[in-house]
């Protein structure tokens, strides 16, 4: 993390529905004292920036905000990161793949420099592949580039498993993993309600059999796609989902979050990040936490990431050479 000041500051690179989410958010939660916005409209920032500055009556705690520009990078804690051409409808995150990787190249290299030496928090979709991007392009240790990853995934099925079972969705445990996208998975086996395995509760209730799992993960998977259909974006569920990781990380909790993280032979996977639980901590990713999967889902992890890995060899690393 950034030494060069007493107070913590987090710059947001873009102002669309993702970002301003996430602002509004920060605004909220409290947790830093310093919020730059930075887009190619400065006009836009700037009127974001009033809007925000207007609730500051009603906010938990003080905090600058202002439109900026990449400089105010150098002493910023965190960037988060959610500039990019958006998801369209029929269009898969992966398709996103070149046209975002030419767009986040150009940003992180008038990032670094602003000589910013803290941690980047990535949600430009295909956010595993930009996430990945970011690392390679700013030389930073991969600890310190985050993806938010399966983070609001996991957000989605708690909620849903919450939902079916009538139980606050804080006490639903489990994540979604690998690829923030249509190659995703749940390890059921790692599932619990309280501290109940789900597949326990299965076994017992008349009102959750398997088949109900699968049409919930399906619905977890697919969230994006039925939201576009109905209003075009989504943003408040991954501007949470940011604030999360944000807090985590300014506050040193050491929470265990599913981001995006680079694999150093987790899995039996290296050389490209992907959606696992990881503690998070004032130094960015601490440690990965592998899980003890299954066969079949060890099988899932392997083919999500091998997808992910051919998509960046094809539609991402000519682009950075």
């Amino acid at each position: 993390m950034s030494t060069k000041k007493n107070v913590r500051r987090v710059v947001l690179v873009g102002t669309g529905f993702v970002g301003m989410s996430f602002a509004y958010s920060l605004l909220n939660q409290g947790g830093a004292e310093e919020l730059v916005l930075v887009d190619l409209d400065k006009n836009k920032a700037e009127g974001e920036a009033m809007d925000l500055n207007h609730g500051l009556a009603f906010a938990p705690r003080k905090m600058r905000i202002w439109a900026g520009d990449y400089s105010d990078c150098g002493d910023a804690d965190i960037v988060v990161i959610t500039a990019g051409a958006a998801q369209a409808p029929g269009e898969t995150r992966l398709d996103l793949c070149a046209k975002n990787t030419k767009i986040m190249r150009s940003i992180v290299e008038q990032i670094m420099a602003s000589g910013f030496d803290g941690i980047f928090v990535v949600a430009s979709n295909p956010v595993d592949i930009m996430t990945y991007v970011t690392q390679k392009v700013s030389g930073l240790p991969a600890s310190r580039v985050i993806g938010s990853g399966t983070t609001l995934d996991t957000a989605r099925l708690r909620f849903m498993i919450g939902d079916h079972l009538n139980v606050d969705p804080r006490n639903v445990h489990g994540y979604i993993m690998a690829e923030h996208g249509d190659s995703s998975f749940v390890p059921w086996t790692h599932t619990y309600v309280g501290t109940k395995p789900i597949l326990e509760i299965v076994d017992e209730r008349e009102d959750l059999d398997l088949g109900q799992l699968q049409t919930i993960y399906e619905n977890v998977r697919d969230a994006a796609y039925a939201i576009i259909e109905r209003k075009k974006a989504t943003y408040y569920g991954i501007g949470m989902a940011l604030t999360r990781v944000v807090r985590a990380i300014l506050n040193d909790e050491h929470s265990i979050l599913t981001v995006s993280a680079l694999l150093e032979g987790q899995y039996g996977c290296e050389g490209a990040y992907i959606g696992t639980p990881a503690v998070i901590t004032r130094d960015g990713i601490q440690e990965v936490v592998e899980l003890d999967l299954n066969a079949v889902d060890q099988a899932k992890m392997t083919k999500s990431f091998t997808t992910l890995k051919a998509t960046i060899e094809a539609s991402t690393d000519p682009y950075l050479d």
